[in-house]
């Protein structure tokens, strides 16, 4: 497959440019997004949330409690873990496409595209699962942690099987976004405000393939480009089958407004879950409540017998909903959306800087 350059001769892809961009761009959508990151977290915990009155609060709060660096508690891990994360998600994607497809030459609709982004959705939990419960636990205490200390304690009390401790919500979370259905509605005024901002000198060619980053948002982003660059129509195909030609047609402009869109489609269709999986993996299965933020760095799994309402998914939703409502599960959305625009916005142009860098 290839793309095409700005004087129409196609370019072939390179696989390993491809992924060097992509785990770089991966890096600084995970600096840019991480304070608010924090933030989120703190939201959703049960211990913690009702120390912050909103997302401002809250920045300036643990600014002025854990100085500016508390804000980017537990990113050592994660940022550690971006090149095998972007493998992982690149060639399980690719396999799950390809069990799809009935040749190379194929174009995959929508349809495909969800399935095979929900597949490396889950596939890629294996990885996720330990990077996010090491995260999020340093991000619910208040006092100085480190992963290797937050990693070795759970392995302590519970083995290879604490470090996975919660990976149902995260796979579900994470087959949700490659899942989301065909299609990203999007009202015709913003494809005319796109056309409107859009400049005719600096359209660029790209192709989903070069901007698999990772399978968060893959759906929305593919559908928001393909919708984006056809005329205005008073109806649309609901089904959007592919077209080479699509995404090929847009400027960077209108690409980083489909990838913010993309940030803020996912989310919201897999915000819930995401609560539900800090919910689970903020406390150990057996203990009278989650830990202490500001005193114990993990609860005694062994001193606890008495069984957590956050010891599973099913189990942390019940008790989440029948004690605080519906909108529990939307504790934290703020600082999400306002993060998730930037970060895809960074994320495709540091990707495509590093692409035309390194080519």
């Amino acid at each position: 497959m290839s793309i095409g350059a700005n004087d129409g001769n196609p370019v072939a892809l390179n696989p390993t440019v491809d992924f060097i961009a992509g785990t770089i761009a991966g890096m600084a959508s995970l600096v840019v997004g991480f304070p608010l990151d924090t933030v989120k977290v703190r939201f959703q915990s049960p211990t913690m949330a009702h120390r912050y009155k909103s997302t401002f609060n809250a920045v300036t709060t643990i600014v002025r409690e854990e100085r500016f660096i508390g804000l980017y508690k537990g990113i050592t891990y994660p940022l550690a873990t971006v090149a095998l994360m972007n493998g992982l998600v690149f060639s399980s994607y690719r396999f799950f496409m390809k069990l799809q497809l009935e040749n190379s030459e194929s174009i995959p609709t929508l349809t495909q595209i969800a399935l095979a982004g929900a597949g490396s959705g889950i596939v890629s939990s294996i990885v996720t699962t330990p990077t996010e419960l090491i995260k999020i636990r340093q991000q619910s205490l208040l006092i100085p942690t480190t992963a290797r200390q937050v990693a070795a304690q759970i392995f302590r009390d519970s083995g290879v099987r604490g470090l996975y401790r919660g990976i149902t919500a995260t796979a579900l979370r994470d087959c949700g976004y490659g899942a989301y259905f065909f299609a990203v509605s999007i009202p015709p005024l913003l494809r005319i405000l796109i056309t409107w901002i859009e400049s005719p000198f600096d359209s660029v060619l790209h192709s989903f393939d070069r901007f698999l980053i990772s399978d968060f948002g893959c759906l929305q982003y593919e559908a928001t480009c393909r919708f984006l660059s056809e005329p205005v129509q008073p109806a649309m195909n609901p089904t959007l089958v592919a077209s080479k030609q699509d995404s090929n047609n847009l400027s960077w402009t209108a690409l980083m407004v489909a990838g913010g869109v993309a940030g803020v489609i996912g989310w919201l269709a897999t915000f819930p879950l995401d609560v539900v999986k800090t919910r689970v993996q903020g406390s150990e299965g057996f203990s009278g409540a989650p830990p202490n933020p500001g005193t114990h760095l993990l609860n005694d799994a062994h001193t606890n017998t008495i069984p957590n309402p956050y010891r599973t998914t099913l189990s942390t939703i019940i008790h989440s909903y029948r004690n605080e409502g519906i909108g529990v599960f939307f504790h934290g959305l703020t600082p999400t959306l306002i993060r998730a625009i930037p970060v895809n916005m960074v994320t495709f142009a540091t990707f495509e800087a590093v692409v035309h860098f390194l080519s």
